[in-house]
């Protein structure tokens, strides 16, 4: 059984950072792909970081140049890295891991940025 699991979440003022990670375990075999997304309220669920297998990263607009996500595999965790925050990246984030048999998804971490 494959779970992940996010922490870092938090409240924090406009500007501020926070770094979000995601521990996943269970028997994997491959992973094509690891990401984060996130959902206000309101909103849809959109892509906030993916990181490919190969290093090759695709960030939404909105968080070009403030947001670095990063794997470190010997500790099966990704990371989120999240600077400049903005009042509009409150949201509930969730890891994703993908996989060739079926994607997972952690239960997600609140992010609050309020003033």
């Amino acid at each position: 059984q494959v779970q992940l699991v996010e922490s870092g979440g938090g409240s924090v003022q406009p500007g501020g950072s926070l770094r979000l990670s995601c521990a996943y375990s269970g028997t994997i075999f491959v992973i094509n792909a690891v990401g984060w997304f996130r959902q206000a309220p309101g909103k849809q669920r959109e892509m906030v970081a993916v990181l490919v297998r190969g290093d090759s990263t695709t960030y939404a607009d909105a968080v070009k140049g403030r947001f670095t996500i990063s794997r470190d595999n010997a500790k099966n965790t990704v990371y989120l890295q999240m600077n400049s925050l903005k009042l509009e990246d409150t949201a509930v984030y969730y890891c994703n891991v993908i996989t060739p048999v079926q994607p997972y998804w952690g239960q997600g971490t609140q992010v609050t940025v309020s003033s």
